[in-house]
C-alpha cells in the first residue's frame, strides 16, 4: 500500500518510520512518502497562504500550490485523496477497514486557519476527522489515519490480532493481564488459569460487554 502525505512539515513524520510501520516499510508492505507542497508554489516568496475573505484571524492555504502538487504526483487522479479536518465525519473502524483496500492514498494536512474550500471540492474525494477537537494542523491526524489503516494491510501485523480488539463487532476489548499473577495486591482473574476454553471465552465476552457499557454506553 502506498501513502503520499502532502504537508508543509515533513519533518514531523518520524514516528511513521519506526516500530511496526517502519518494519513494514522496510519489508515492502508499505510505502510512505512525504511531499512538501510549498515546493509547488509559483509565488516568488514561496508563500502558500493568504488572508481569509471571511472576518477572523489566521491565514488560509491557497488552491494553487496544492492543486499543482496533485497534478504532478497524481495527474490522472488514480489515488484516493483525503483531507484531514475537524469539520468532517469522524473516522470509524469500519471506514478504516474500507480504506485499507486502496492501493494508493493521498492525504492533505491542513494548517493555519484552514484550506481554501475550492481546492477541496475540486481535487479531493473525502474529508475525515479523528475526533471532536481541534489541533494545530493536520499532521498528527494524518499519522493517526496512516497507522490505523496500515494495520489492516496484509503482512503489517499478525492478522489474528485484528479479530479480537476494540471496535470489532461494536465492542471494546476485554482487559489484558501478564506476569506476575498477583501485583500490588491485585490478582489476575482466576478463570484465565483454568484451562477451560469455554469458560475463558465466556469471561472475555462478559468483560468486553462490561468495558463497552462503561465507556461507550448506549444513548437513551
Amino acid at each position: 500500500m502506498r501513502w503520499t502525505i502532502l504537508t508543509l512539515f515533513p519533518e514531523m513524520f518520524v514516528p511513521l518510520k519506526t516500530s511496526i510501520l517502519g518494519r513494514a516499510s522496510k519489508a515492502g508492505k508499505l510505502q510512505i512518502e512525504m511531499v512538501n507542497f510549498r515546493d509547488y508554489t509559483v509565488d516568488k516568496h514561496r508563500k502558500v497562504d493568504d488572508h481569509s475573505y471571511s472576518p477572523g484571524a489566521g491565514l488560509v492555504l491557497a488552491c494553487q500550490p496544492i492543486a499543482d502538487c496533485l497534478k504532478a504526483i497524481d495527474p490522472e487522479h488514480k489515488a484516493h485523496r483525503i483531507f484531514m479536518t475537524p469539520a468532517a465525519p469522524i473516522l470509524s473502524q469500519d471506514r478504516v477497514v474500507e480504506l485499507s483496500h486502496y492501493e494508493h492514498i493521498i492525504v492533505l494536512c491542513g494548517h493555519y486557519e484552514g484550506v481554501d474550500q475550492r481546492v477541496i471540492d475540486a481535487c479531493f474525494d473525502e474529508v475525515i476527522s479523528i475526533g471532536e477537537y481541534v489541533l494545530t494542523g493536520g499532521e498528527i491526524p494524518a499519522m493517526v489515519l496512516v497507522d490505523a489503516v496500515s494495520r489492516y494491510v496484509d503482512g503489517v501485523i499478525n492478522q489474528d490480532s485484528l479479530t479480537m480488539e476494540s471496535y470489532v463487532d461494536g465492542k471494546l476489548e476485554y482487559p489484558q493481564y501478564t506476569r506476575p499473577r498477583v501485583w500490588n495486591g491485585m490478582a489476575v482473574p482466576e478463570v484465565l488459569f483454568s484451562g477451560n476454553h469455554a469458560a475463558i471465552q465466556k469471561w472475555k465476552d462478559e468483560a468486553s460487554a462490561a468495558v463497552t457499557e462503561k465507556y461507550r454506553p448506549k444513548k437513551k
